[in-house]
């Protein structure tokens, strides 16, 4: 939740004018830019090491929930094999408890729903070898009018710390901790707000006494379209140092019993679009949440659920399955429960796929997998099935021979030029490459993705230094695909972005190679590029998003969407 909940979230505040400190990584290494500490156990012990995997009721049942869906949920994953494949997590979402607490000022289950109360829930998932996640919300209420651990409206004491008495009581093991109705007191931001509460909840988890891992819905109060605001992406950095996941935006569309194949493609498509630019907050126990899988329940066509399940994997995501387990279409039990992919998703290395090309028609991703493999995945967003040949050197491999295993059909083969593939309508191919004797380290190669959504591109492919460059709608063309090797420059069509000048406003060039200053960038936290001759960063010439703006080089400001990069993996 929030379930049309988004429409009821207050006016996004202004960004606070405070920055953290950014920790700066050069291009090209194996790092990973993020902006905050990872949180912990309250005994300092990592938690969530890999992206959580699981069930959740809301999707599918929303307030609808009951202790028998929950119980039987719990027994399909068993019975089915997920639960040993990793969707261990069962969460029981909103509309659990009774409208108002019990004289003690404690959270209460809904009796007729939940009979034997949250305790017993908790014994008897553990008696399963599952884990339980329960859920709350930061405000006064959660989204669905109950009592959330939160302030009250015109201030007062929050329950943070009793709820997560109860939460360890119960057995908790997973806290989901929505963001519907959260005081706001008079001098404060609304991120200040938040931020607030959910220190306060992450607080009170560590001192339970009780390993739970705390997934957090703050960001998705803040977000404003896909490619993000200062705001949003201030939230994004603290998250981590509370939680260890997050939702990050829009709620994937729920199903609807009364209209139960109507279409939620586009949501899919629009989760997974938000979270592909934001890999920079990505690292083992810090994970972004796109939001549930829907595979196998109404809505997808069987193409369009292995997908899903592709794209998640690529992006490191929570796997936190939201259908009927029982009711798995076949083709949708067989993708979540594909150990290829699982592997890829579960990947120590904990890096999130970056875009090598978007076209509108056709996504190619890369992601770095622990041991020098790669991922790579291929989705085709048309309706129509296509031949769709991605190269070798395009995802990072140049002069390399891989072998390349197609992760659906298990097949493998020696490849030493592109891989290729039909794609169905809305299908995705997905191979893991294993780089033989004598192949490099694979070089970032991708395109830079800024303000908008849009790309960093070499006007009209031109070949003379001193060529602009600018943002422009995204074509997956060769002036859009950038390397990051690991002398710190930025290269496309065989030479080196370049700031013309050390004032601010110098243009942002292409030019041959020379290892000036002027070509050096450090990736930075928080997602900007800062050139070494200038200490400015790159920017979109007037946080503009139109097509053909020209690149430059401005003075750092604190989270300016027109200064924040998505850079290849």
């Amino acid at each position: 939740m929030p379930r049309p909940r988004l429409a009821r979230l207050r006016p996004r505040a202004a960004a606070t004018a405070v920055a953290a400190a950014l920790l700066c990584l050069p291009l090209g290494t194996a790092g990973t830019a993020h902006a905050s500490p990872t949180a912990t156990s309250g005994d300092g012990r990592a938690l969530a090491v890999t992206p959580p995997m699981g069930w959740n009721d809301w999707a599918h049942y929303q307030c609808g929930v009951t202790e028998q869906i929950v119980t039987a949920n719990a027994d399909a994953l068993v019975s089915s094999g997920l639960a040993a494949k990793g969707y261990d997590t069962v969460t029981v979402d909103d509309c659990w408890m009774t409208k108002a607490r019990d004289t003690s000022g404690a959270l209460v289950a809904d009796p007729v729903k939940f009979p034997h109360g949250m305790a017993w829930l908790g014994s008897y998932l553990h008696a399963r070898g599952l884990k339980f996640g329960i859920y709350e919300d930061a405000g006064s209420s959660t989204c669905g009018g109950y009592p959330g651990s939160g302030r009250p409206q015109g201030g007062g004491a929050d329950h943070f710390a009793k709820d997560a008495a109860s939460y360890a009581a119960w057995g908790v093991d997973y806290l989901k901790l929505d963001g519907c109705n959260v005081y706001t007191a008079a001098g404060q931001t609304q991120e200040q707000a938040y931020r607030q509460a959910y220190d306060a909840q992450a607080a009170a988890l560590r001192a339970s006494g009780r390993d739970i891992v705390f997934s957090e819905s703050a960001p998705a109060y803040f977000q404003s379209g896909e490619w993000g605001n200062p705001t949003w992406f201030d939230v994004l950095s603290w998250t981590g140092s509370d939680g260890q996941l997050w939702r990050e935006g829009w709620d994937v569309a729920t199903y609807d019993p009364a209209q139960p194949n109507a279409s939620r493609w586009s949501s899919v498509l629009s989760n997974y679009g938000y979270d592909r630019w934001i890999g920079r907050y990505a690292s083992p126990g810090n994970w972004n949440d796109p939001d549930f899988l829907i595979a196998g329940a109404g809505g997808l066509t069987d193409d369009e659920s292995r997908s899903q399940v592709a794209l998640w994997s690529m992006l490191a995501a929570p796997m936190i399955l939201s259908s009927d387990v029982a009711a798995l279409t076949p083709a949708a039990a067989s993708a979540l429960g594909d150990r290829d992919l699982i592997a890829v998703d579960q990947d120590a290395l904990g890096r999130q796929a970056g875009v090598v090309s978007a076209n509108g028609s056709t996504d190619v991703l890369a992601r770095p997998l622990a041991g020098g493999d790669r991922a790579v995945a291929v989705l085709n967003r048309t309706s129509a099935a296509r031949s769709i040949t991605t190269a070798l050197a395009d995802v990072g491999l140049p002069g390399c021979t891989v072998t390349a295993r197609d992760l659906w059909s298990g097949s493998t083969s020696s490849v030493s030029s592109a891989l290729t593939a039909t794609v169905p309508a809305h299908g995705t191919a997905i191979w893991r490459l294993t780089p033989g004797a004598g192949c490099a380290a694979a070089v970032p190669t991708g395109q830079l993705t800024g303000n908008g959504a849009k790309c960093a591109d070499v006007t009209g492919s031109g070949a003379a230094d001193g060529t602009q460059v600018i943002l422009y709608s995204c074509t997956g063309n060769a002036n859009q695909r950038w390397t990051l090797p690991a002398d710190r420059t930025v290269r496309s069509l065989g030479k080196c972005l370049t700031a013309s000048g050390t004032a601010a406003g110098s243009a942002a060039v292409l030019s041959a190679c020379t290892g000036a200053a002027a070509q050096q960038w450090t990736a930075a936290a928080d997602g900007t590029l800062v050139n070494a001759a200038s200490a400015l960063c790159l920017d979109v010439y007037g946080g503009g998003t139109a097509d053909s703006t020209k690149l430059d080089t401005w003075t750092c400001g604190h989270l300016q969407a027109n200064q924040v990069w998505s850079l290849p993996r």
